[in-house]
């Protein structure tokens, strides 16, 4: 008997693990497109960039509020910011909300283009 509470508590944890473990790798993933997109981003407007972190977002299933969404361009460095929130499976039946955090600053080798 003691064997088997210790076997399920051991699938309780491995589940929760598990679960925690892909959110976070879709998680990282999309922090990685981001930096790639704001260090490549070229003569890309602020606006552009954010339509391309909303549309990684969305390829991911990630609910990005796109009110709570900035991209900043100063010079040569790129900072976006966000803010979204995952339901997470802990063990069948017992759902935690786990925020995610995303900021994100890259540099470019130009400055931003000049505006006339």
């Amino acid at each position: 008997m003691k064997t088997l509470v210790k076997l399920a508590l051991l699938a309780i944890v491995a589940n929760a693990t598990w679960h925690v473990f892909t959110v976070y790798s879709a998680h990282w993933k999309f922090l990685d497109s981001i930096q790639y997109a704001a260090q490549f981003r070229g003569d890309k407007t602020d606006e552009q960039i954010r339509q391309e972190v909303l549309e990684l977002a969305s390829q991911a299933d990630l609910p990005i509020d796109e009110s709570q969404l900035t991209v900043r361009r100063v010079e040569t460095r790129t900072t976006v910011d966000s803010a979204y929130t995952r339901v997470i499976e802990l063990f069948p039946g017992f759902t935690y909300p786990w925020p995610f955090k995303v900021h994100v600053e890259a540099y470019t080798t130009a400055p931003a283009p000049a505006r006339h």
